[in-house]
């Protein structure tokens, strides 16, 4: 007999909805009659009964149905300001948001999938089987939102009319988890019905933040359904446990690209940003790297942009790869952002005309947000995410507590930043032809270096290595981040690893738009290249360098040299764009300390990433056979010159 219980539907079973009629029933009862009105435009019947057993599972004393509205946004702005979810600031439009000071980031030690015993689970992932995420569930959530408002929003993850945008609902009973959705994602409470009925599929979260209180964070959960596509969350605050539309989706729509199209779409961890070449041409980019890992930044140093975080991406018919960004908004990691660095981030935070939405910086006396990094004058005290502080202040372990959090955030609308593209809502996409990844990586990797063919492209991705940053709680040290998107892959590394080889190897690619995929990083301190100093090699603004020569690339306009490890600049094109991109001197010695190989670490790295990926399942061989053939290269090199290579002894060549 079948396992009954491996089919249930957890919403469903503890709802009890199984019909459009009853499902009308519940929202009479839970509704009045504008909202009765409005969920009345919503026409499609698993649409209508999942949002019905959400409101059985929760109970609240109302229901808001999320239009998107001006008048719906500014309802639920007021409401947020009323709950103290958030606090006005002195800057008209501004709000601030605390989470609870041991919630500073995701909380991946209470983050599991809802998982059958046969299904495959990603190795970095926690397990749940589904009887017992049903009493979870059930012991937590049913009537949860007592007494509360729930506020239902109809969103489209990436542009409506997109082949690979996904539709979505948030369900939720945090305002501020509701306004953070409208400022990052569009509400598409028209189109829905439609957008269901074209892709096949919605995606369903539940949220409910509990009583806000520190002592019920040890029972916060976030449930991840993988079959029914279903996402739940109590008893936290911190965005990326709540927001279940980002990071929670993204992981659906993962799998679908995996095991729904495999070779055809992507979703990835990544931004999407335009770089200006000669006679103002755009290549449009793609880039990868772990969050606080200097995402953003990049996004940002090209001249036009389109996302900072997500990217969904396909094979259009055309045979180009094209890209969309699930999101219309930013939430960014504040901590660095500065004037010098980021002009244009710094416009919107700084000056009037927009919202945005703080989360655990400092806040003064004059309700004045600041943060670390970001090079402007600091006060004595203030309110931070633990509460009063001051200069000097330390925990109860005698560590100074900063003036913010290192994972402080600023969520605001993309359409805010003066380069943010008209083409981030075409549902055609971007014709993308650079991909970058990139980690924080202290001594070994130089600041760019190109894969020779695809499928070299794909190893740079798969073994990415960063130090942990604080956007997960309790993580440290250094560690593997596999295409920087390894927290959010569902099923085995080897079968997404096998999706990437499939994709951008696609037959269906022409030529003229194979994908150029490199390595970058931003993060080589002087002491691992010779020097006494812990500072970088380099400063922020050379990212736009490490860009445009990529762009050049691309474009077959420029020589390499020919490295075992892919393709490097030239000291003579770097210097004449470091003068003409940034107007800075680029000297011969700066770059033999970058580009030269370090071939004891490089080697370090390789054996690394082999024996890493040797304990998983179903990795292909591809990967193992290019790592071989680099460290027999690399192995060679070290015997002929010697652990350290400067770039001068390779040879130039054209392009291939």
């Amino acid at each position: 007999m079948p396992n009954i219980e491996k089919n249930i539907d957890i919403i469903n079973e503890l709802g009890r909805v199984d019909s459009k009629e009853t499902a009308r029933d519940i929202f009479r009862r839970y509704m009045d009659d504008e909202h009765l009105a409005r969920i009345s435009k919503i026409t499609h019947p698993e649409i209508i009964k999942r949002i019905a057993n959400a409101i059985v599972l929760c109970n609240p004393g109302a229901v808001f149905v999320n239009t998107g509205s001006s008048a719906d946004r500014a309802f639920i702005k007021h409401l947020a300001l009323e709950k103290k979810e958030e606090q006005s600031l002195a800057m008209d439009g501004h709000t601030i948001h605390f989470d609870l000071a041991a919630e500073q980031g995701r909380i991946i030690d209470r983050t599991y999938y809802i998982a059958n015993p046969e299904d495959l689970v990603s190795s970095l992932a926690n397990r749940m089987d589904r009887p017992t995420a049903l009493e979870q569930v059930r012991s937590n959530m049913v009537d949860i939102m007592k007494d509360m408002t729930m506020i239902i929003g109809f969103y489209m993850r990436g542009p409506v009319g997109s082949p690979v945008s996904n539709p979505a609902l948030e369900i939720t009973s945090s305002t501020y988890v509701a306004h953070s959705a409208e400022l990052l994602y569009r509400n598409a409470y028209a189109d829905f019905d439609k957008e269901v009925d074209a892709r096949g599929h919605f995606f369903t979260n539940v949220h409910s933040e509990g009583l806000n209180r520190t002592e019920d964070l040890p029972d916060a959960r976030v449930f991840m359904d993988r079959k029914f596509k279903t996402t739940y969350s109590w008893k936290c605050t911190y965005a990326g446990n709540t927001l279940l539309l980002k990071k929670g989706n993204h992981r659906f729509a993962v799998d679908k690209a995996v095991y729904e199209n495999p070779g055809q779409e992507l979703s990835e961890h990544m931004f999407i940003t335009g770089i200006h070449g000669p006679h103002n041409r755009v290549t449009w980019f793609a880039g990868a790297a772990p969050s606080g890992c200097g995402k953003t930044t990049t996004a940002m140093a090209g001249n036009v942009f389109i996302g900072d975080d997500l990217a969904q991406m396909w094979i259009a018919d055309d045979g180009s790869i094209r890209s969309v960004n699930p999101e219309c908004g930013i939430f960014g990691i504040v901590e660095d952002v500065n004037l010098e660095g980021d002009p244009l981030l710094m416009k919107v935070l700084r000056q009037p005309g927009h919202e945005v939405i703080w989360s655990n910086v400092l806040i003064d006396e004059n309700k004045v947000p600041h943060w670390v990094g970001n090079n402007e004058p600091h006060p004595d005290k203030g309110v931070n995410f633990q509460g009063d502080w001051y200069d000097g202040k330390t925990d109860d372990n005698g560590k100074p507590i900063p003036l913010s959090h290192p994972n402080s955030r600023c969520t605001l609308r993309s359409e805010s930043l003066d380069n943010y593209s008209p083409e981030a809502e075409n549902p055609e996409g971007a014709l993308t032809r650079v991909f970058t990844y990139s980690g924080r990586d202290a001594d070994t990797m130089p600041p760019v270096w190109v894969a020779k063919n695809s499928d070299a492209g794909v190893v740079i991705g798969a073994c990415i290595v960063s130090a942990a940053t604080a956007t997960e709680v309790g993580a440290t040290g250094v560690k593997r981040s596999p295409w920087a998107n390894a927290a959010f892959i569902p099923g085995s590394l080897g079968e997404y690893m096998d999706a990437q080889f499939k994709f951008f190897g696609n037959d269906k690619i022409k030529k003229e738009h194979e994908p150029v995929m490199a390595g970058l990083n931003y993060f080589l301190t002087d002491q691992a290249r010779g020097g006494d100093s812990p500072k970088l090699i380099g400063e922020k603004r050379d990212v736009k360098v490490w860009l445009s020569w990529l762009e050049r690339y691309a474009h077959n306009e420029i020589d390499y040299l020919s490295t075992p490890i892919g393709n490097l600049p030239k000291y003579e094109d770097l210097t004449v764009l470091f003068k003409q991109i940034i107007d800075k001197d680029y000297t011969k010695e700066l770059y033999t300390k970058q580009f030269s190989l370090y071939l004891d670490h490089i080697l370090k790295r390789v054996e690394l990433q082999q024996k890493a990926y040797a304990k998983e399942n179903g990795v292909p061989q591809t990967l193992f056979d290019i790592l071989a053939e680099q460290e027999q290269a690399l192995s060679a090199l070290r015997e002929a010159h010697g652990s350290i290579v400067s770039p001068d002894i390779f040879t130039v060549e054209g392009q291939i």
